[in-house]
């Protein structure tokens, strides 16, 4: 004989009575306040960062994809915390503009504050880290990884984070596809300027940044010839969009896909 650890009108989370034990079980799912991101709609690819001598950049393309279709092209991705800090990211742009949200508000309060103090680039990696490892530690991740860039005490700062609260930091850093075929770039121009003992300046930053997007619109199908580009100094803070020039007279000599 089965038995019921249920007696009586059974209520879903919503408050709605049933004496139907499977309809209020099959309409509780509905209704449940648990609602976890594990399919994000709308994602941005990769995020490259690299320091140079005296400052730092990032940079990420404009486009928002939905699923395989390059739905909004003209998301920004990279953010001006302030005047020493930037924060670039990959993934899901929902829980981008929540993050987002929560730093802005620090910088508001930061403001009304008043002390002499600011959020700097070390502060918001730290704090950023912890969000995400708690997210992800609750089984409810935000799907995303962050790129922290900035200067403090006079020195640049590059960071990264992902969806696990994994983060370290390095002189150049790069998220998504970026980190299979941008990566080697970057590290190769940070190699050479040290062979040659001069360090990385911000033009030859700039130039294999724009390198990288152009080998990143040629071979990552969720990317864009658009994108942004954050350089932080002594100076302060900029953003600026740039169009990453492409050549697709190369594809007469590929071969192998007919």
């Amino acid at each position: 004989m089965k038995m019921s650890l249920i007696h009586g009108p059974l209520s879903n989370v919503c408050g709605v009575k049933s004496n139907d034990q499977s309809e209020a079980l099959s309409t509780a799912g509905q209704c449940s306040p648990w609602n976890h991101t594990m399919y994000p709609s709308v994602t941005g690819t990769s995020v490259l960062g690299i320091k140079f001598d005296g400052g730092v950049m990032i940079a990420a393309d404009t486009v928002g994809s939905y699923g395989s279709l390059a739905k909004y092209r003209a998301l920004s991705r990279v953010m001006r915390v302030n005047d020493t800090t930037v924060m670039g990211t990959g993934g899901d742009y929902a829980d981008f503009q929540f993050i987002k949200s929560l730093v802005e508000q620090k910088v508001i309060d930061d403001e009304c504050i008043a002390d002499g103090f600011s959020l700097n680039p070390k502060a918001l990696h730290s704090w950023l880290t912890r969000v995400m490892y708690n997210r992800r530690s609750k089984m409810n991740p935000l799907w995303n990884t962050y790129v922290i860039a900035g200067m403090q005490s006079g020195e640049p700062f590059l960071g990264y984070i992902d969806k696990l609260g994994v983060a370290y930091e390095d002189k150049s850093v790069a998220s998504g596809y970026g980190g299979y075929i941008a990566q080697p770039l970057l590290r190769e121009a940070l190699d050479a300027a040290q062979r040659a003992g001069t360090g990385l300046s911000e033009a030859a930053a700039r130039k294999v940044i724009e390198q990288c997007f152009t080998v990143l619109f040629y071979r990552d199908a969720r990317s864009w010839n658009r994108f942004e580009l954050a350089v932080v100094t002594k100076e302060g803070a900029t953003v600026s969009t740039v169009n990453a020039r492409s050549d697709w007279n190369i594809a007469n000599i590929i071969q192998g896909y007919e």
